[in-house]
């Protein structure tokens, strides 16, 4: 029997779940994680400590925390944590694998089918109308995350320096991000108040710890566990990489796609429109691996898709690999491009959170961690609005020069029918998705 079995609950606490039971639980997860990570995250609030009461309250705001401080999809890791929680490693394992996979097939199917019917008219006409859609869903985001970020005039100051500085002087994300966190510090010290220490945007209202299932004692941190854990870690993380260096050449792109991917693990902090322009400027403007069409088609599928929106960048190394295939079909070039930049975009998540479990206690009483996280969420806010505006530029004024305006009307009414009239992200996408496809067929004198 298992150290969690060993248990003994008392009469206000349910018992200890299996592995399989938590299982079951983390593949249906996998399949229902719509609505981002506020959804997601609402999701597990409602299922583990409102239903099951597997984990208490507290405990759940608290890893939440955690996971905020950490590069990557804080919804996954939080599901690695949590799984790591209740059934250490194999758990933690379990519960994050399980909460993207259903999504990389998904996925998957939806990029091989824009690759190989882009030519078709009603798929073109369909991933034209998504671009609309993804210029509304990108304001929305800026707007709603800014509105909860951007509580102090320094905290606005940080977001318009950010933004003028990836949108003029085309700072790069990583300095921006990392600039922010340097404010954040030194305003825990010098002036707090204008860096409040967040507590977490997850639901309350569910049962306290002490009412939640009983938990096995943390493991302890100690300097050999680090060293196994980061070792272990970072050898699965390079090893598909320098493989692909001795197959297909460090010139290849799967081994520049290895290596810029596992670079974008470690700067994204705020989640994926964080680190969509990071991405966009180098895969577009830099290595010209895909269209800025393209990019927006990405993040259309990415947002129909269950799982983290950071899935976005599986669609980016398809697509660049299939368009620059080598020797190979641009099916399994696309294939391998995907798997590898999926791999060094999640793998990283595991080291994070497998290193600093042990210390999630600790971190009540480091509240300058919290303070850094305040101002790096509001630097995000001007990357967004960067990001909207690198979008909407680009579709509504394409390189022929000409402007767009079916595509800045869909837009803004995308835009007011989620900020007015509430409608979600995946009715937004199906109406812009359908009236583009109706605009192309009227425009071709089919319909």
């Amino acid at each position: 029997m298992s150290a969690p079995e060993k248990l003994t609950a008392t009469p206000q606490q349910p018992p200890h779940p299996t592995f399989g039971e938590a299982l079951k639980f983390w593949w249906k997860l996998g399949w229902i994680s719509f609505g981002g990570p506020a959804g997601q995250i609402a999701i597990m609030h409602r299922e583990l400590v409102e239903r099951r009461r597997w984990l208490g309250e507290g405990h759940f705001l608290h890893a939440l925390n955690f996971c905020m401080l950490l590069p990557g999809p804080e919804a996954q890791q939080l599901a690695t944590y949590l799984g790591w929680r209740l059934h250490a490693a194999k758990g933690g394992i379990a519960a994050g694998a399980l909460f993207v996979l259903p999504s990389v097939f998904i996925l998957f199917g939806l990029s091989w089918l824009y690759m190989a019917g882009g030519d078709i008219l009603w798929i073109a006409g369909l991933f034209y109308g998504l671009t609309a859609a993804v210029i509304a869903i990108v304001l929305s985001a800026g707007r709603r995350i800014g509105s909860k970020a951007l509580k102090t005039p320094a905290l606005w100051g940080i977001a318009a320096a950010a933004f003028s500085a990836i949108f003029f002087l085309k700072i790069n994300f990583v300095f921006i991000i990392g600039s922010a966190a340097l404010i954040g510090l030194l305003g825990h010290h010098f002036a707090p108040r204008q860096f409040p220490a967040g507590h977490g945007h997850g639901p309350s209202g569910g049962f306290s710890d002490d009412e939640a299932v009983m938990l096995p004692p943390a493991v302890r941190a100690s300097p050999l566990r680090a060293l196994r854990v980061a070792g272990l870690c970072l050898l699965l993380w390079w090893l598909p990489v320098l493989l692909a260096a001795l197959l297909f050449g460090r010139g290849s792109i799967f081994f520049q796609e290895g290596v810029f991917f596992s670079k974008a693990a470690l700067v994204t902090f705020g989640g994926a429109y964080a680190v969509l322009p990071y991405v966009a400027q180098q895969a577009v403007e830099n290595h010209g691996w895909l269209a800025q069409t393209q990019m927006m088609a990405g993040l259309g599928l990415a947002e129909t898709t269950p799982g983290p929106l950071i899935m976005v960048l599986q669609f980016v190394g398809f697509v660049g690999a299939w368009q620059n295939p080598g020797s190979l079909h641009p099916l399994l070039a696309g294939t391998l491009g995907a798997a590898i930049t999926t791999w060094v975009t999640f793998l990283p998540c595991f080291l994070f959170v497998f290193l600093g479990a042990p210390h999630v206690d600790s971190l009540r009483s480091r509240p300058a961690l919290t303070r850094a996280l305040t101002a790096i969420t509001a630097a995000v806010v001007g990357v967004i609005l960067n990001l909207a505006l690198w979008f909407a530029i680009h579709a509504i004024r394409p390189e022929s020069g000409r402007i767009d305006y079916f595509i800045a009307a869909l837009a803004l009414g995308g835009w007011i029918a989620m900020e007015r009239f509430k409608i979600g992200v995946i009715t937004t996408l199906a109406g812009c998705a359908a009236l583009g496809l109706a605009w192309k067929l009227l425009s071709s004198g089919i319909a």
